[in-house]
């Protein structure tokens, strides 16, 4: 049988089946921690530099501070990475608020945090996928105002998303009063007339690390890009959507609400991104610098 791999733990390295917190956690009573996901190309983690400062955010507006340096965050990530050697993972981390002994809304005057951390073994590209796309629906933003806090309270998401796979269809666009905001767990971008469009940064919205990345790529690329609010009309009419994340990377939306997005098939603005981003993995893989910290 083979060994469990090694989760991190409060300081130690454990199995992962004996990797466990107290049931008064309240991270796991009221959702009060938050969390990132890094991904590891060929076993060397990605971009670190800047999914821990997207951590750092998420732990000041919650009131927290990193309880780990971001040098040792780096050497929990390479020890879990180690684990896997040469492959492609995703390394989960979560801080939580901490177990006291008595459930309570007020937070606690001084906070003893929980840390763990995991990865996961990432199942090979399906070129053949990526090459059809996607299908979405649109739902209306049910979520809460601060979305830019990576929180781990999903409800609104995880619902959405099973909403979408109801509707036999790959994900869900989050429309708030007219404004398509992001995917269930992914950010959103358009093309129309040669323009690549996201929307901007704010409260409503996660920024998300893959995010950034494409818009370094375009602009090295000198594709035309901007960053602009996408009413609900613009994204019907885009030629092309897409939605990206660490785990999705670009995903071409073919077909929305029933109706195909351009010519239903993913778009040359697409294939030319997404040939840059496989060729920063590659070179990354090898050891190179692709756009990392």
């Amino acid at each position: 049988m083979t060994e469990p791999l090694l989760a991190y733990l409060n300081g130690e390295y454990l199995p992962g089946d004996r990797a466990c917190l107290p049931i008064t956690d309240r991270g796991l009573l009221f959702g009060d921690s938050v969390y990132e996901v890094v991904p590891a190309y060929g076993g060397l983690p990605f971009r670190v530099a800047h999914h821990l400062k997207r951590l750092d955010r998420s732990l000041a507006a919650i009131g927290m501070h990193n309880p780990l340096s971001h040098e040792q965050w780096r050497a929990v990530f390479e020890r879990l990475a180690q684990q896997l050697p040469g492959q492609d993972q995703s390394i989960y981390l979560q801080v939580t608020r901490g177990a006291y002994p008595v459930r309570n809304h007020v937070i606690p005057a001084t906070v003893a945090p929980n840390v763990f951390a995991f990865t996961m073994a990432n199942p090979p590209r399906d070129q053949a996928a990526a090459a059809r796309g996607i299908s979405a629906i649109t739902l209306d933003d049910i979520r809460w105002h601060r979305c830019d806090i990576k929180a781990t309270t999903l409800l609104a998401n995880v619902l959405a998303r099973a909403r979408a796979s109801d509707e036999d269809v790959d994900d869900a666009i989050l429309v708030r009063d007219g404004t398509a905001m992001e995917g269930t767990a992914s950010n959103l971008f358009i093309v129309h007339d040669g323009l690549l469009i996201t929307p901007p940064e704010g409260t409503e919205l996660l920024s998300g690390i893959t995010r950034d990345l494409v818009l370094e790529l375009a602009q090295e690329a000198g594709v035309p890009y901007a960053q602009a609010s996408i009413g609900s009309d613009e994204l019907e009419q885009a030629d092309e959507i897409w939605l990206t994340s660490s785990t999705r990377e670009i995903a071409a939306v073919v077909q929305l609400n029933g109706r195909q997005v351009g010519a239903g098939v993913p778009g040359p603005l697409w294939h030319r991104m997404d040939a840059l981003f496989q060729a920063c993995k590659v070179r990354l893989r090898q050891g190179e610098e692709c756009h990392d910290d």
